[in-house]
């Protein structure tokens, strides 16, 4: 079992941040079994053309709703746009254990070296050496590794930490009042992954007083 900590199933739904937000209602709900299954069938929120698709996606949603307690969702609908997205990208780490060691492994890494950047070899690299010690990730095939590999490359862009045409890393801008909810849910390493500068952490904990 130990082997299996690790899923591939990211590739069957995106970041998908918007759709993600979309479906959230239908996840609080005390009918969410009812209603997931009635949106699979009807297509009237995440506008999916494939059956297949919407519900591979459907299984995703859950799985990331899962990975974090409900009062997360709550604490989530409360904040700004901009906190939403990085709440979303907590969620992946969360959810997704083998984007927690690309992350944690290689991007924290790379930013603590002397170029600060990350390549999709640096991942892949990571990739490889994951296999090496696990062989249920060993036996996904080629394209499945890529496929996972780009993913984490686009959701490192997507929040702002990549640089698309240089592939530096950025420490960004976030609104500190509202990060201060890591602290207060025990996930401060939270911060860290998000490459925060030291002050601006430290800035972040007088609001979590």
């Amino acid at each position: 079992m130990a082997d299996k900590i690790y899923t591939a199933a990211m590739t069957g739904c995106s970041f998908m941040h918007n759709e993600m937000k979309a479906m959230l209602p239908l996840l609080l709900s005390p009918d969410a079994d009812a209603l997931l299954k009635k949106e699979i069938s009807e297509n009237n929120i995440l506008l999916i053309k494939s059956e297949t698709s919407r519900k591979k996606a459907v299984l995703e949603f859950k799985r990331r709703f899962n990975a974090v307690p409900r009062v997360f969702w709550e604490w989530f609908s409360t904040v700004s746009e901009s906190t939403q997205l990085w709440a979303m990208f907590f969620v992946n780490l969360k959810t997704y254990r083998i984007y927690f060691d690309f992350q944690v492994n290689v991007v924290l890494n790379n930013w603590a070296g002397i170029s600060r950047t990350v390549t999709y070899n640096d991942i892949l690299s990571e990739f490889y050496q994951i296999s090496a010690s696990n062989a249920f990730v060993d036996s996904w095939s080629k394209e499945t590794k890529d496929r996972i590999t780009s993913s984490f490359i686009t959701l490192l862009r997507k929040v702002g930490l990549l640089d698309a045409k240089t592939s530096e890393l950025r420490s960004p801008q976030v609104n500190e009042e509202e990060f201060a909810y890591f602290l207060k849910i025990n996930e401060a390493w939270f911060l860290d992954a998000c490459l925060l500068e030291p002050y601006v952490i430290n800035r972040i904990k007088s609001y979590a007083v």
